[in-house]
């Protein structure tokens, strides 16, 4: 998947309707959390629902040295909520190498997938 077929496939997704959340930030210091907070604000509706093959698509760009932040950012959000075994797989993966400045917000999203895959 490329970053263009990335946000056309997630602008499809959110013209179904958007996630309803309820979130809260609280100052860090520099860290990240804010932001992988706020990112909540891409869930399409039924975000839980994608196919292996769109997982395995948003994962791809995650290891694309090309792609974006904002692009590795958005695609780690979906799959931190993905209930199932590959997108955990793709994010512990990516977890072991990173792009710099994206190492805790790679850890964030593993460690939400691993909630959502107990």
């Amino acid at each position: 998947m490329t970053e263009c077929e990335f946000w056309e496939f997630l602008e499809k997704l959110q013209k179904k309707g958007m996630a309803q959340q309820y979130t809260g930030v609280v100052e860090c210091g520099g860290f990240p959390a804010p932001s992988y907070i706020s990112g909540h604000a891409l869930l399409p509706k039924d975000y839980d629902k994608m196919s292996v093959a769109d997982i395995v698509g948003m994962g791809s760009l995650l290891f694309n040295k090309q792609a974006g932040r904002r692009s590795k950012e958005a695609a780690m959000i979906l799959l931190a909520h993905q209930p199932c075994e590959t997108a955990l797989t793709i994010l512990a993966r990516y977890c072991i190498a990173p792009d710099k400045g994206l190492e805790i917000f790679a850890e964030l999203a593993l460690d939400e997938c691993a909630m959502w895959n107990e």
